[in-house]
């Protein structure tokens, strides 16, 4: 009895179908802020447009709204064969074409925002 073969399903890729999402802002890890004048370092990557803040799982990130140069007006890599590692690793399994709530343990858009959770914070102190 011959066994059938399995055949792979190549899942398909969410490129095509997305509007680059991934490709139109750096985040980049911050030292987790300790005191008062951290937080006011803060305060100054929030005073310039398209910066906001996210803690992910404890870590601090200061997140850049700003487009890939190589990104195409068809939303997709002009330098795709030679794309950086961190591009090459990216998987679209839990990318940003799925959209909604990204779960971050703390977002601010705006120093207000900050403040207030400054005022909370250390009023407790």
């Amino acid at each position: 009895m011959a066994i059938p073969q399995l055949k792979k399903v190549k899942k398909e890729c969410l490129c095509p179908s997305c509007a680059g999402l991934c490709c139109r802002y750096v985040a980049l890890p911050i030292e987790t802020p300790e005191d008062r004048e951290d937080y006011d370092d803060i305060r100054w990557y929030l005073a310039h447009e398209g910066f906001s803040i996210f803690v992910d799982e404890g870590e601090w990130y200061v997140n850049i709204a700003s487009k890939c140069k190589y990104l195409n007006n068809d939303n997709m890599c002009n330098i795709y064969l030679t794309r950086p590692k961190i591009c090459r690793e990216y998987k679209d399994n839990n990318c940003d074409y799925h959209g909604g709530d990204y779960g971050y343990d703390q977002y601010y858009a705006s120093t207000e925002a900050l403040d207030e959770f400054i005022a909370e914070k250390f009023s407790k102190e």
